[in-house]
């Protein structure tokens, strides 16, 4: 089998031009490492290792390190680029809007723009918050099988406070085995649409010119079937190699059929060999 190698990114999604069982659309992923995509469409169900090469680099700055923080940031981006900004976890602390920011300029592209507050499924309702360029690839990456949009505005830091609004609400994060054991979307598409209607019952009337009560849900299907019932997570610090059948793929999460997890993301920057 060819070998492919270089440092991880997190998995680029979109949604194919493939039905899953049930109608939904199916995602797409590939494997950035490098310079190299490497597409994962028919890889499912066949051998698949992973081997982490002992290198590290920045996926900022390209600087080699011995140690990443954040999703693979050397400590002088991670304390500096405005992708690592509190705003970035904390969408209700930019300060685009007001024409301050680590980075104005970076500030202005990616945060002075139209955002969208959703509600996904990922197991129970979770509230969210994306800029409207990132769907559906937002609800991809975090592994929902449904979302909707429940308010648009014209920058993050409005959306932010809205999630705020909302987390008495709803959650605002996904148990990654709950995630990742979840395969039927029927149940979850009722308690969309029951959240939905509650929001327009306890939104702040701050915020209600910006509420979407009638935007269609979007369903997801992924290239993951018969998930394993014991599911462990695994570190490449710890396990170096990862090898056997390559059971399926959801969120940022690749699934081994003996019941291995790894999450893609929190890798980026670590340097890998997939055959």
């Amino acid at each position: 089998m060819t070998k492919h190698g270089g440092p991880l990114r997190k998995l680029k999604s979109w949604l194919a031009d493939v039905t899953a069982p049930g109608g939904l659309s199916m995602a797409g992923y590939a494997l950035p490492l490098g310079d190299q995509l490497l597409p994962l469409e028919g890889r499912v169900g066949a051998a698949f290792t992973l081997r982490f090469t002992g290198g590290r680099s920045c996926v900022r700055c390209g600087r080699e390190v011995k140690k990443l923080y954040g999703d693979g940031l050397c400590f002088p981006c991670f304390r500096d680029a405005p992708e690592a900004s509190p705003c970035i976890i904390r969408p209700e602390l930019c300060e685009a809007h007001l024409g301050r920011g680590r980075d104005v300029p970076w500030e202005r592209e990616h945060h002075l723009q139209e955002h969208l507050v959703y509600l996904s499924f990922t197991g129970n309702v979770k509230v969210g918050v994306t800029r409207s360029v990132q769907v559906p690839v937002r609800w991809i990456d975090q592994g929902a099988m449904l979302a909707v949009p429940i308010a648009r505005v014209p920058y993050r830091q409005l959306a932010g406070a809205i999630e705020v609004d909302l987390k008495q609400h709803f959650a605002d994060r996904t148990e990654w085995r709950r995630m990742l054991l979840l395969s039927d979307p029927v149940p979850g598409e009722v308690a969309l649409l029951q959240a939905r209607a509650h929001v327009a019952e306890v939104l702040d009337t701050a915020f209600r010119e910006f509420f979407l009560p009638a935007e269609p849900v979007v369903s997801i299907g992924y290239p993951l079937e018969n998930v394993p019932p014991k599911l462990v997570s695994v570190h490449l610090d710890k396990l170096p190699e990862i090898a056997g059948k390559l059971q399926g793929i959801k969120g940022q999460y690749l699934v081994w059929a003996d019941g291995r997890v790894l999450n893609v993301r929190s890798h980026s920057g670590f340097h890998v060999d997939v055959e």
